[in-house]
C-alpha cells in the first residue's frame, strides 16, 4: 500500500489535553484500556472462529505480551486477536468518537450479543498519549489478503501509515514514553499496575523486559511440554549410601533413584487468573478456594466469617462473592472494600453506589457486564438499575443470613457479635431486609444464651402475635371509650453487663432474665421492634422496680411504712442538698441492696437521642429524672430511719447516693473525688 498522511477527525485540535486531564481520572489507566482492547480483540477472534468465519490456528493460544524497554523508554502491548484492515485503521482510530465494536455488532447482531463485547478501538486507545509522545501500531487483520499496516501518531491530530512488516494476526501498540512517565519503563511497576486492573481479564497476560537475560529451570524429564524451550539434558545417577544391615555388615544402598531432568528456559506465568472464583458455579468451589481468594484479593490473612456468591442472569447480569471479614473494631477500619469488574475487566475500588450502605463493612468483587467500562460514580448514581443491583445483593444476604440461622445455629450464634451492629443498621435502612431478617436477629442473654425476639417475648411470659378476638366483642369495645391499654410484654436488657452488675444479680435471684444489649445502634434499634411489633416493649433493668423484685406492704404496716418514707425523703434531700430529690422507699427481696438509682425508659430515651443529636449541654436537664430507690429491709436505711440526728446518718446518706449512682453511671470527677475522700473517712472510723 501506499504511504499515506492525514488527520484524525475530531472536532477540537484540543481532544488530546482533554484525554489526558479529563477522561480518566487515574494516571495508570491507560495500562487497562489497552489490555482490554487487546483482550476484545482475541474475544472477536474467537467468536468468528465459532461462527465459522474464520479458522484459528491448532496451535492457537490467546495471549497478550506486555513488554518494558528501559533503554528505549518504551512500552509494547502484544495481542493475537483479530488486528485490522487499512480501512478500519482510518475508520476506528483515526475516527475517535467511532468504536469498532459497533459495526461488530451490527454485522453480528444475529449471532452474539452486546454483554459479549466490551468497546473496541476507541477512546481507550487514545489513553495511551496519557503517557506516550509518540504512538506506533503494527497490524494484520484476519481477512485474506490482508497486508500489515504501520501507523504513527505523535499525539497531535497528523498521523502517518503505510504498509508494515508484521507477519502474524494480532496488534502491536508501542508507547514512546514522555518524561513525566519513564515510570512505565519500569517492569516492577508495570507489574504492580497490571496485577491492580488486569489480575482477572479473560486472556492470559505476560509481562516481560526487552533484552533481559533469560532465566532457566530445572524440571523432571516427564513434566516436559511440548512448546518448552530445552536447553540441555540432564541425568543425575542414582546416590548410594554405605549402610549395615541386619548382620552388621556393610553394604551399599540406594537412597535416592536415578533421575532425567531437562534444563528450560523458564516458563513464562500469565499475571491474569482467566478463570477466576466468582465465574464458577458455587458447588464448583471449596471452602479453602473462597478462602484462597480472600487472601489473594485483599491481603487479609484473617480468616473471613463467611461468604455470599453472587450469582445472576436476570434481568442483570451479575457475578461476585461477598466477604463477612473478621473485624478488630478498635483498631480496624469498618469500611470495606468492594472491586468493581466489568467482564473480568477492573473498573474501580469501592463503589458504595451498589452496594447498600449497611453492607458497606463487606469485602468482595462484583462483577456486572451492564455498567459501561469507563463508568464513573455520578453515572453509577444515576443509573436505573443500580439501585436494583443493590437491592438483589441486599436480599441475597437477608437470604444467606436467615439460611445459616436456621440450618447452622451454632455457626451463625458465633458470628452473630460480630456481625450484629450491621445487621441491625440494614433493618433500621432497609424494610425489606428488615421483613427477612426478622426471625434471624439474634438477643444474647445474660447467662450467654441466643434468642430470636419470639423466644424473649415468650421467656417473658408474653407473644409477637395479637390476641384475637371476637368481630362482635371487638365492636362493643370499641364502644367502650375507657378501655384500658392492652398490657405489652415488657422485655428487660442490659447496657452494660458490669456497671449493671448489681440489677443483673437481684433479677438472676428472682429467675428474670434480661437481655444484653449494648451498642449505639441498639436504642434506635429497639425502637423500631417496638413499632413493628405492637405487643412487646422494652425497658433496661434499672428504669424501674418491678413486682417481681419486691414485697408488698402489708395494710397494717402501710401507715408507719408511709411515714418512715416520708421522714428518708426530707433526710436524703436534706444532706444531699437537692430539695427536688425524687426519692422512693420499696422493700426489695434482696436484702444486700441497700440504694440504687432507676430512669425511666422514656427519659433514658430522650437523653440518648438528644445526646445523637449532640443536645447534650444546650441548657436542657439532662440528668433531673434519676429516682433514689431506698432498700428498707436494709439496715444502713433502717439506721437512717432511726437516727436522723446522728451525724453518720449524712455520711451514710451520700455514701448510699453515690454507690448507687455509680452502679447506674459514672460520676462526674468532683463527685468521684468526694465519694473516694469519704470512703477513705469511712474505712479510718474502722482502725478505732
Amino acid at each position: 500500500m501506499a504511504a499515506k498522511k492525514g488527520s484524525l477527525s475530531i472536532s477540537s485540535e484540543n481532544i488530546f489535553p482533554i484525554i489526558k486531564k479529563w477522561v480518566y481520572s487515574d494516571h495508570d489507566i491507560f495500562v487497562r484500556e489497552l489490555v482490554s482492547n487487546g483482550c476484545d480483540a482475541i474475544t472477536k477472534l474467537k467468536k468468528l472462529d465459532i461462527m465459522g468465519e474464520y479458522q484459528l490456528p491448532d496451535d492457537y493460544k490467546a495471549s497478550i505480551q506486555v513488554i518494558v524497554n528501559p533503554e528505549e523508554k518504551t512500552l509494547k502491548f502484544i495481542d493475537n486477536g483479530l488486528g485490522m484492515t487499512a480501512d478500519e485503521v482510518e475508520e476506528y482510530i483515526t475516527q475517535i468518537a467511532f468504536s469498532g465494536a459497533t459495526e461488530f455488532l451490527e454485522k453480528y447482531k444475529d449471532k452474539t450479543t452486546e454483554d459479549d463485547m466490551i468497546g473496541h478501538f476507541g477512546l481507550g486507545f487514545y489513553s495511551a498519549f496519557m503517557v506516550a509522545d509518540e504512538v506506533h501500531i503494527d497490524t494484520l487483520s484476519y481477512k485474506d489478503g490482508a497486508k500489515p499496516v504501520h501507523w504513527i501518531s505523535e499525539g497531535g491530530t497528523e498521523y502517518e501509515m503505510e504498509e508494515g512488516d508484521k507477519q502474524t494476526v494480532g496488534s502491536e501498540m508501542t508507547l514512546y514514553l514522555n518524561e513525566d512517565s519513564l515510570e512505565f519503563a519500569n517492569k516492577y511497576r508495570v507489574r504492580e499496575v497490571l496485577e491492580k486492573y488486569c489480575s482477572f481479564m479473560p486472556v492470559e497476560i505476560f509481562l516481560s523486559e526487552a533484552n533481559a537475560e533469560k532465566e532457566y529451570e530445572t524440571i523432571d524429564e516427564a513434566d516436559l511440554k511440548e512448546d518448552d524451550v530445552v536447553v540441555e539434558h540432564i541425568h543425575e545417577d542414582a546416590k548410594m549410601e554405605e549402610k549395615e544391615n541386619e548382620n552388621g555388615e556393610k553394604e551399599m544402598v540406594e537412597v535416592s533413584p536415578a533421575k532425567d531432568k531437562v534444563k528450560i528456559e523458564k516458563r513464562p506465568v500469565s499475571l491474569s487468573d482467566i478463570h477466576p472464583l466468582w465465574t464458577k458455579h458455587p458447588n464448583e468451589c471449596t471452602d479453602e478456594e473462597y478462602k484462597e481468594f480472600y487472601r489473594k484479593v485483599f491481603l487479609d490473612y484473617k480468616e473471613p466469617l463467611f461468604w455470599i456468591h453472587l450469582n445472576m442472569d436476570y434481568p442483570f447480569n451479575l457475578k461476585g462473592i461477598l466477604y463477612f471479614p473478621r473485624i478488630n473494631t478498635e483498631y480496624d477500619s469498618v469500611e470495606g472494600t468492594i472491586k468493581l469488574y466489568n467482564n473480568q475487566v477492573f473498573i474501580a475500588d469501592n463503589i458504595k453506589e451498589v452496594i447498600p450502605e449497611f453492607l458497606m463493612v463487606l469485602k468482595g468483587v462484583i462483577d456486572c457486564p451492564d455498567l459501561p467500562l469507563n463508568v464513573s460514580r455520578s453515572a453509577l448514581q444515576n443509573d436505573g438499575f443500580v439501585n436494583k443491583i443493590a437491592d438483589y445483593i441486599s436480599k441475597k444476604v437477608a437470604d444467606k443470613l436467615a439460611g445459616m440461622c436456621k440450618t447452622k445455629r451454632e455457626d451463625y450464634e458465633k458470628y452473630w457479635d460480630s456481625i450484629s451492629p450491621f445487621i441491625k443498621f440494614g433493618c433500621l435502612k432497609d424494610e425489606k431486609f428488615c421483613d427477612k431478617m426478622k426471625d434471624a436477629v439474634l438477643f444474647k442473654n445474660i447467662d450467654g444464651k441466643y434468642l430470636t425476639l419470639k423466644d424473649c417475648a415468650e421467656e417473658n411470659g408474653g407473644s409477637l402475635e395479637k390476641p384475637e378476638t371476637d368481630e362482635d366483642a371487638d365492636v362493643v369495645e370499641n364502644l367502650d371509650e375507657t378501655k384500658p391499654e392492652e398490657k405489652k410484654t415488657t422485655i428487660y436488657y442490659v447496657t452494660d453487663p458490669i456497671q449493671q452488675s448489681q440489677y443483673i444479680n437481684m433479677f438472676r435471684g428472682q429467675g428474670k432474665d434480661a437481655v444484653i444489649l449494648d451498642h449505639n445502634i441498639d436504642s434506635p434499634f429497639i425502637t423500631q421492634l417496638e413499632q413493628r411489633n405492637e405487643t412487646i416493649t422494652f425497658q433496661r433493668i434499672d428504669a424501674d422496680v418491678t413486682d417481681d423484685i419486691k414485697e408488698e406492704v402489708s395494710e397494717e404496716e402501710k401507715e408507719n411504712f408511709q411515714k418512715t418514707t416520708g421522714e428518708l425523703v426530707e433526710v436524703f434531700r436534706k444532706e444531699l442538698g437537692n430539695d427536688k430529690l425524687d426519692v422512693k422507699v420499696e422493700k426489695l427481696k434482696d436484702e444486700n441492696v441497700a440504694s440504687m438509682i432507676t430512669l425511666s425508659e422514656q427519659s433514658r430515651r430522650m437523653q440518648e437521642m438528644m445526646k445523637m443529636y449532640g443536645m447534650a449541654g444546650m441548657g436542657m436537664d439532662m440528668g433531673g429524672d434519676e429516682t433514689l430507690i431506698l432498700n428498707a429491709n436494709h439496715p444502713l436505711v433502717q439506721y437512717v430511719a432511726e437516727h436522723k440526728a446522728d451525724e453518720n446518718a449524712s455520711v451514710i446518706c451520700k455514701q448510699l447516693y453515690d454507690l448507687a449512682m455509680l452502679a447506674h453511671k459514672p460520676l462526674n470527677p468532683d463527685e468521684m473525688t468526694a465519694f473516694v475522700k469519704r470512703s477513705n473517712e469511712i474505712m479510718m472510723l474502722l482502725t478505732k
